[in-house]
């Protein structure tokens, strides 16, 4: 399958060398604003055609597979045109900027019958999925607390800034963490409640670096995610993925020392904890916590080899990929009810 990859910065490229690798894909093309990134990877690629315009690219290469990996204010634009030219997608998160969007997105892909699998790199990770299978044992309501908190600077933080344009912290990451939280309680979000702080006078007006957001589900359950990104953030407080119930916890263990910008420590988890929160007749744990190695987990590169590995088996299998969109709809709908409660103040009810 010819696959045409638009944009190629860090995503871009680790998608673009995983249709490198996969024998179901060949890159036939590669889309960029700037030229530097674009020449660097089609030299890399052995020399694949490259492009500073989507839409020339798209009617030159005729793709059968479009892989959008921009800022995400292209992201429906994009999608909506490829699938409409008859290719399948693979979308970064988050979908689009708006849940009316992000529907439009989805309803295209019913209509062309093409197959659309978003960025939900934690959904291929291994590590990650023994953890929503332990949160799913504790018991019911579960409190979920997880941030990602990154201190950047230099061309880290000119990206942050860039992503700063489109959407906020809460938004952006925070979609991949209200997943795990919706997969691991299963139950409808019912209201939003979010703060935040504008850190910096680098941002465009009204956005905000740092943000905070509180989710209630029907269960019972309650979920909080924080994100803040630049060069004042803490390199001490950014990483938190804890989930309590009813029969104890479960936490991811991390042990890297790469510093919170390293895109690589966003997936890792070395180690989950788990706690057995019984008590034995003599009022004493009845059960040690138990440490699972996850020494053996993919890296980056290796989860995007398997998010393209997944896209190739939905095209050929033909599976079913109604959970995935609505799924990814749903998490939008959450952190943009979010960042509507930080510019509002108020709390935020979802239907």
């Amino acid at each position: 399958m010819k696959v045409l990859v638009v944009g190629c910065g860090h995503m871009g490229a680790s998608h673009a060398r995983a249709y490198h690798k996969l024998p179901e894909f060949t890159v036939a093309g590669l889309v960029s604003r700037g030229p530097t990134s674009r020449e660097a990877l089609s030299r890399e690629l052995g020399g694949v055609p490259a492009f500073a315009d989507f839409h020339q690219a798209l009617a030159t290469v005729q793709p059968d597979v479009v892989s959008i990996n921009t800022y995400p204010n292209t992201h429906a634009e994009y999608a909506i045109a490829a699938m409409n030219a008859r290719a399948h997608v693979f979308v970064e998160k988050p979908l689009a900027e708006t849940v009316a969007d992000a529907e439009r997105v989805v309803a295209t892909a019913r209509r062309t019958g093409r197959k659309l699998v978003i960025g939900y790199i934690l959904r291929q990770h291994p590590s990650w999925a023994k953890f929503v299978e332990l949160a799913r044992g504790l018991g019911k309501p579960l409190v979920m607390r997880m941030n990602l908190n990154q201190q950047s600077s230099g061309a880290t933080w000119t990206w942050h800034k860039s992503l700063l344009d489109s959407l906020s912290p809460i938004v952006d990451c925070g979609v991949h963490y209200v997943d795990i939280m919706c997969q691991m309680t299963g139950a409808r979000p019912v209201r939003v409640h979010a703060i935040g702080a504008r850190l910096t006078e680098e941002l465009k007006p009204g956005m905000y670096n740092y943000g905070h957001l509180h989710v209630v589900f029907d269960d019972g359950s309650v979920g909080w995610y924080e994100a803040g990104w630049g060069p004042m953030m803490s390199e001490q407080a950014f990483f938190v993925k804890d989930v309590v119930g009813p029969q104890g916890c479960v936490s991811i263990v991390s042990g890297q020392r790469e510093g919170s910008a390293d895109i690589d420590s966003h997936t890792k988890t070395n180690r989950l904890l788990l706690h057995h929160g019984q008590l034995g007749p003599d009022g004493n744990f009845a059960q040690p916590d138990e440490y699972l190695d996850m020494a053996d987990e993919p890296d980056h590169q290796q989860l995007c080899d398997r998010e393209q590995a997944y896209l190739a088996k939905a095209i050929i299998e033909n599976l079913d990929l109604d959970a995935h969109m609505n799924d990814a709809v749903n998490s939008l709908r959450i952190v943009l009810a979010a960042d509507e409660s930080f510019k509002s103040g108020q709390v935020v009810k979802l239907g």
